[in-house]
Formats: C-alpha cells, sequence, structure tokens
C-alpha cells in the first residue's frame, strides 16, 4: 500500500485529534483572556505582552522586558478581578519574561 504525504491545514488537523483540538481551544481561549483585559493595561505596555499557557486555573503571561514585568505586576489583581467578573476562574496569573516572538 502507498502511502500519500499531503499537508493538511491545521484546522483540520485539530479536528481531527483530541490532543491538537484541546491545544488549539486553550490557545484561543488565552488571547480571548488577553483581549479582555486589554484596556485594563497601559497602551504602552500592551505591545510587549502576548498570551502563554493555560493551565487549570493559573494564567501566564509572556512579557518582553523585566520593565513591563514589573509595572504589569502592579496591575495582576485588577486583571484578575477582571477576568474573574468576565467568567474565567483565574486564581493566578505568572509572568515570564524573555524574548518572544511577535
Amino acid at each position: 500500500m502507498t502511502r500519500r504525504h499531503q499537508a493538511v491545514p491545521l484546522h483540520e488537523a485539530a479536528e481531527g485529534s483530541p490532543t491538537l483540538a484541546g491545544l488549539a481551544r486553550l490557545a484561543r481561549e488565552s488571547g480571548e483572556r488577553l483581549k479582555a483585559i486589554e484596556l485594563s493595561i497601559p497602551p504602552a505596555l500592551r505591545a510587549s505582552i502576548r498570551p502563554g499557557p493555560i493551565e487549570g486555573t493559573s494564567w501566564c503571561l509572556l512579557v518582553e522586558t523585566s520593565a513591563a514585568a514589573a509595572k504589569l505586576r502592579q496591575l495582576l489583581p485588577v486583571l484578575q478581578a477582571k477576568l474573574n467578573s468576565k467568567g474565567w476562574q483565574v486564581t493566578a496569573i505568572r509572568l515570564k519574561v524573555g524574548s518572544h516572538q511577535k
């Protein structure tokens, strides 16, 4: 039997695999969470923050610089409260500092 290897669009691959579907759902939700809190973040910081992984009730934000993380750390209680008010059960927001692709 000859097998042909063809490229499969990501959304089709995700639909065919429960693991990929779960990862795709979490990635989508992480982006939605960031959009939900975006207006609570000072405009100058927004470009340096990316949505990160969701692990249970903990969520991670990827931050480009330690200076941006220090400022963002002050806002964490407000951001967490905003997420909880929108229906997400978030007990912790972690910050990971480093250079991240845009």
